[in-house]
């Protein structure tokens, strides 16, 4: 079992600026208060490092039934379970408890994501980065990532245009070697091998 680190809980602290949507409670898991959790992302570090979770009801709650969902969980336990994440929470001793906040929005702060090697990116991290060609060109932003399975993609808005846009006026770039340079993370510039005639 991975036991979230020993940083300290605020008694009921802000929801933070930096807050990032990292998944959402899917359902209960068993009787004693477990909530099964649905990870945004196949590599769930940024759960398990933090020891508190910030949530936002659905998006889906119906109009005139709003889904009260506490506004932060003290995370007591947090493990891999077959294909998923299973959590035990401060507060929650029971399956009714639990079903409760079935589809709450799950945030943790970016400041708690476990730190990437220099060749690894976070999406988060990559969306709103300028995207440049060898000729100098400012091809656009990324406004998001595609997964195809073998890479992912860089949905890339062109410069001159404001979103939305079409998807056929969208720059899609293959986020591989053959394509992209070295990300520049502080600068916010991503170098890439690609003309605009593409």
């Amino acid at each position: 079992m991975k036991q979230a680190p020993d940083d300290v809980i605020e008694s009921s602290p802000a929801f933070p600026e930096d807050a990032i949507e990292v998944g959402r409670v899917l359902d209960a898991w068993g009787i004693k208060g477990w909530l099964k959790i649905l990870s945004h992302s196949a590599d769930a570090q940024a759960l398990f490092a933090s020891r508190r979770w910030f949530l936002k009801p659905s998006e889906k709650a119906l109009p005139g039934k709003p889904h009260v969902v506490p506004p932060v969980l003290k995370i007591l336990a947090v493990r891999d379970h077959a294909d998923g994440i299973v959590a035990q929470v401060e507060g929650v001793a029971d399956r009714n408890g639990a079903e409760a906040l079935k589809g709450a929005r799950i945030f943790v702060s970016r400041s708690v994501f476990p730190e990437t090697d220099d060749d690894e990116f976070y999406w988060v991290d990559l969306i709103g980065m300028s995207v440049v060609n060898k000729d100098g060109t400012t091809l656009g932003e990324v406004i998001d990532l595609i997964d195809t399975g073998p890479h992912c993609v860089l949905r890339i808005l062109p410069a001159g245009k404001t979103a939305p846009v079409k998807p056929d006026e969208e720059i899609l770039i293959p986020f591989v070697n053959a394509y992209v340079g070295d990300v520049d993370k502080a600068a916010r510039v991503i170098p890439v091998d690609w003309d605009l005639d593409y």
